[in-house]
C-alpha cells in the first residue's frame, strides 16, 4: 500500500493479524484515499486525530478550553431509517418491520458507491474496544473512515482497542466499520451526494457495516447504533443479550448499598432523565451487553462516553450535564448555535443570540428560511454533545470494571397518557418480557405528524433488531431462566394524565425507582393484580416524605394506581393484532396475554366499573 508510510505500515504489521491487513488493503484499493494513517493507543496518535480534525476544518475551537464545534450537513441531521438496511441471504429470517435487502444486491450497490469515494482525501484506521478492556464482555472493532470528526468522536465515546487487537492472536473475531463522508461542500457532505448515495448497510454475515455519504454520528459512527445491530445478531445466536439500555446504580437514602439496574425506554420517554436522577450513579446511558457470570446477570456499558441530545439541557432539569457542558474539558458540540465563540442551544435556560453560525451555515440570522421556505431555527432539535462519562460527577466507579455490575432490576418505560400506572413489578421474568414486548409510546408535538398517536416499540429496540422477534423473545426467556439470581422487572410510566394534566411531577420518578429498589431487596409488600404488583399506599407515602418531605395523599394514589381496565383491555387487543402477523412468537407470550385479558374481564364484571381502585384489590 503506497499510501501508507513505513511507520504506519509497521503499526499494522505489529498486530500480527492478516485479516486486518487484508481488509485495509481491500478497501484502500476500492476507495482510493491519497494517504492512510494508522492510529494506536498512544496518546501522541490520539492527540493527532483531534488536532487534524481541527486543522481540516471538520471541527473548530471554541473560547472555552477543550470545546469544539462540528456541523453535519443541513440535510443529514438524524438517522436515515429508509436507507439503513440489513443485508440478508434467502435463508435468513427477519421480522417484517426490519428494513432488509438482498445481500448480494446490496453489496454490489454499495461497493459501486464506494468506488473512488476517498480520492483526494485521507483515510484513518482506528482500533476500539466495545466494552471495558480485558473483559469477557468486550468485542473488538476496526474502523476505516475519512472523517476525522468521526475518529475524534470515537476517542471520546469508546475505549482504546489497538492493544486488544493484539490479543486476538490473528483471529477475525472483530467487527468492521467502513465509512466515508463522501463529497463535501466546504466541510459538510454535499446535498447531491446525500440524495444520490447516502447508504447505511449492515452485512451480518460479514460482521461489518458499510456507511457512505453521511456525517451525522448516528449514521457515520459505526460503533454506535450500527454496531448495536451486529451485536444483537451475534448475541442472539449465542447465549447473551445486547440491549438498548442504560445501566445505573440506585443509592437508597440511609442504606449502605448500591443496587444496579438496566432500563429500556423509547425516545422522549424518560431514559436519560431516569439514568440521571439526582443522587444516583451512571454506568451507561445507551447500550448494554449482558452475560450470566457465576449465576448472576452482569452488564457492561460498551461505551465510555455520551452522545446526547442537547435540547432542554439546563441547570434546573439537568444540573449535572449542564455543569459538564459549561466548564473546561474535551467535548464536541454538534449542530448548535455559535456566537462569538460561545455555544448556545434550545432550552438552555437563557436568551439566545439572533445571529451566528449554526447548522445552516456561518451567517445565520433569526428569520432566515431554507430553500423549502421553512424557518431555520437557532439550532437543530437533534443537536448533540459528545463527552466522556468519566467527566460527569455522578459517574459510577464501576464504569470500567471488566466484570461489569450485577443487575438486580430491569425497567421498561413508555409514554402513555391514559392506561398504565406510574410503576409496577412484573409477575415473573416471562411477564417482564411481555411488558417489554408491549411497550407503546405516544408521539409528542416535537415529532413530525400528529401528537398523541401510539406507536409500538418492543423492548425500545425495534429500530435496531436484526433477528426475528420470536428468536429475540425466546432468547430473553432462556437467558433469565438460566440465571440463579434473575433480575426483577418493572414498568414505569411518567406521563399518566387526568383531565389533561400530568398526575405526577417530573421528579416523582425518584420515588418510583426507590420503591422498585426496595422490592429488589424484598423490603416492601405489594398488591398482586393481573398486570403486575402495585405499590402499597403507605410505602409510597413514606418514600415521598423521606425523599421530598412531601405529603402524598390517598387521592393522588388512587388516581395514579387505579387499574384502567377498559384501557388495559384495549391495549391487549392492539398487541394481539400486532403480533398475530409475526411468525413463531413464543407460546408464553400468548399465554400471558390471554390470562391477563381473562382476569381483567373478570375484574370488570366483579367491580362493574372501568376503573378499579388499588384499595379494592
Amino acid at each position: 500500500m503506497s499510501v501508507l508510510d513505513e511507520k504506519d505500515l509497521k503499526k499494522l504489521e505489529a498486530l500480527n493479524n492478516p485479516h486486518v491487513i487484508r481488509l485495509v488493503n481491500e478497501y484502500v484499493e476500492i476507495m482510493r484515499p491519497s494517504k492512510v494513517y494508522v492510529i494506536t493507543d498512544e496518546q501522541e496518535d490520539i492527540d493527532f486525530v483531534r488536532q487534524h480534525a481541527i486543522d481540516l476544518g471538520e471541527e473548530a475551537k471554541l473560547k472555552m478550553k477543550g470545546h469544539t464545534i462540528h456541523y453535519d450537513s443541513y440535510y443529514d441531521q438524524g438517522r436515515d431509517k429508509n436507507n439503513t438496511k440489513t443485508l440478508i441471504t434467502p435463508d435468513m429470517k427477519m421480522s417484517k418491520k426490519i428494513n432488509t435487502m438482498d445481500r448480494e444486491q446490496g453489496l454490489k450497490e454499495i461497493l459501486g458507491i464506494m468506488e473512488g469515494i476517498m480520492e483526494g482525501k485521507e483515510m484513518v484506521v482506528r482500533f476500539f474496544a466495545l466494552g471495558p478492556t480485558n473483559s469477557r464482555f468486550t468485542l473488538c472493532a476496526l474502523q476505516l473512515t475519512d472523517s476525522w470528526y468521526v475518529a475524534h468522536s470515537e476517542d471520546i465515546l469508546y475505549r482504546k482497542g489497538y492493544e486488544q487487537f493484539k490479543k486476538l492472536n490473528g483471529s477475525d473475531e472483530f467487527f468492521l466499520f467502513v465509512h466515508s463522508a463522501g463529497k463535501l461542500d466546504g466541510n459538510v457532505t454535499s446535498k447531491e451526494s446525500i440524495e444520490k448515495g447516502r447508504r447505511i448497510y449492515m452485512d451480518l454475515k460479514g460482521n461489518c457495516v458499510l456507511t457512505m455519504n453521511n456525517q451525522y454520528a448516528g449514521n457515520s459512527l459505526g460503533l454506535k447504533k450500527l454496531a448495536l445491530r451486529l451485536a444483537i445478531y451475534k448475541s442472539n445466536h449465542e447465549d447473551w443479550l445486547t440491549e438498548h439500555m442504560f445501566i445505573m446504580g440506585l443509592h437508597p437514602e440511609g442504606k449502605n448499598r448500591v443496587t444496579y439496574c438496566t432500563g429500556a425506554y423509547p425516545s422522549a420517554c424518560g431514559k436519560t432523565s431516569t439514568a440521571m436522577v439526582p443522587g444516583q450513579s451512571i454506568v451507561g446511558d445507551d447500550i448494554a451487553y449482558l452475560r450470566i457470570v457465576g449465576g448472576e446477570v452482569r452488564a457492561v456499558n460498551i461505551e465510555s462516553g455520551v452522545f446526547g441530545i442537547i435540547q432542554d439541557v439546563n441547570p434546573i432539569d439537568d444540573p449535572v450535564i449542564y455543569e459538564t457542558l459549561t466548564t473546561p474539558r474535551e467535548l464536541i458540540f454538534s449542530n448548535i448555535l455559535i456566537n462569538d465563540g460561545k455555544p448556545y442551544w434550545l432550552g438552555m435556560g437563557k436568551d439566545l443570540p439572533t445571529s451566528g453560525t449554526n447548522h445552516s451555515g456561518p451567517n445565520w440570522k433569526l428569520g432566515d428560511k431554507d430553500e423549502a421556505g421553512k424557518d431555520i431555527n437557532y439550532c437543530h432539535p437533534n443537536a448533540r454533545y459528545t463527552i466522556r462519562i468519566s467527566e460527569l460527577e455522578n459517574a459510577d466507579p464501576n464504569l470500567n470494571n471488566p466484570e461489569g455490575v450485577k443487575i438486580e432490576g430491569v425497567f421498561y418505560g413508555g409514554r402513555d397518557s391514559d392506561t398504565n400506572v406510574p410503576v409496577l413489578e412484573s409477575l415473573s421474568w416471562e411477564h417482564g418480557i411481555f411488558i417489554g414486548a408491549t411497550i407503546e409510546s405516544e408521539t409528542t408535538a416535537a415529532t413530525i405528524g400528529e401528537a398523541g398517536v401510539r406507536k409500538s416499540s418492543p423492548m425500545a429496540n425495534m429500530d435496531f433488531l436484526v433477528v426475528p422477534l420470536s428468536l429475540y423473545y425466546e432468547n430473553h426467556r432462556k437467558f433469565g431462566n438460566a440465571a440463579k439470581h434473575c433480575p426483577k422487572v418493572f414498568a414505569t410510566n411518567y406521563f399518566l394524565k387526568e383531565n389533561g394534566k400530568f398526575t405526577n411531577e417530573k421528579v416523582d420518578k425518584k420515588v418510583w425507582l426507590m420503591w422498585a429498589e426496595g422490592r429488589m431487596h424484598n423490603e416492601y409488600d405489594a398488591i398482586k393484580t393481573p398486570v403486575g404488583y402495585l405499590p402499597e399506599y403507605e410505602d409510597l407515602k413514606d418514600l415521598f416524605k423521606q425523599i421530598f418531605n412531601k405529603n402524598y395523599s390517598r387521592e393522588d394514589y388512587i388516581t395514579q394506581f387505579s387499574l384502567r381496565v377498559k384501557k388495559l383491555l384495549e391495549k391487549l387487543d392492539r398487541m394481539e393484532d400486532m403480533y398475530k402477523d409475526e411468525q413463531d412468537i413464543p407460546q408464553f407470550f400468548w399465554d400471558i396475554l390471554h390470562a391477563q385479558r381473562k382476569e381483567l374481564q373478570e375484574m370488570k364484571m366483579k367491580h362493574r366499573t372501568d376503573r378499579v381502585s388499588p384499595f379494592e384489590l
